[in-house]
């Protein structure tokens, strides 16, 4: 089984105290293994003051949800669910059934407003690898990552064009690992 990212719903206002209590209980019941991320969908927006000045406020994208990156066991699940103030997974029937995770295009398109990726560099993308573009207009070519950049979340990809290669640079949110 491979992490996957599900929507978790909790009680309005209480998402923070969820994403802190469902961490805490991963890495005591020392499930770090299956639950890796637990991500509050923010964005900040700037605001006009009466006075006229600039203020930056941080808000929530989906109210009442956040999002974990996890592989789906029956105790992983469990923890999750029985988690204090969550309410239920999205994407499931109830009565025991299994949730359905995001597609990657969804995950890559919340964790990119907010500056994120679904992979991590060193964790999921090394030199060498294999990847598959996704976005743009590459999409559906397979290539070799030649170089990283972590500070920019940029990578160097040697693809295959029209019999030549070709270093092509990437955002993450435009591959995904083959």
């Amino acid at each position: 089984m491979e992490k996957e990212w599900y929507v978790v719903n909790t009680y309005s206002g209480h998402e923070n105290k969820v994403k802190e209590k469902l961490e805490m209980r991963a890495s005591s019941m020392g499930m770090e293994d299956y639950i890796y991320r637990v991500i509050v969908p923010e964005q900040t927006e700037i605001e006009l003051t009466k006075e006229g000045k600039e203020k930056e406020k941080v808000k929530k994208m989906f109210p009442g949800y956040i999002l974990v990156e996890m592989i789906m066991t029956d105790e992983a699940w469990f923890i999750v669910r029985n988690t204090p103030g969550v309410t239920g997974f999205i994407g499931s029937s109830g009565r025991g059934a299994k949730p359905f995770p995001l597609t990657p295009m969804e995950v890559d398109k919340i964790l990119g407003t907010m500056g994120m990726s679904r992979l991590e560099i060193g964790n999921n993308l090394n030199d060498g690898d294999m990847i598959k573009v996704i976005n743009g207009p590459f999409t559906n070519m397979y290539g070799k990552i030649k170089s990283i950049d972590i500070e920019n979340q940029r990578l160097e990809v040697s693809l295959d064009l029209f019999g030549q290669e070709t270093i092509v640079e990437l955002g993450l949110t435009e591959i995904e690992k083959a």
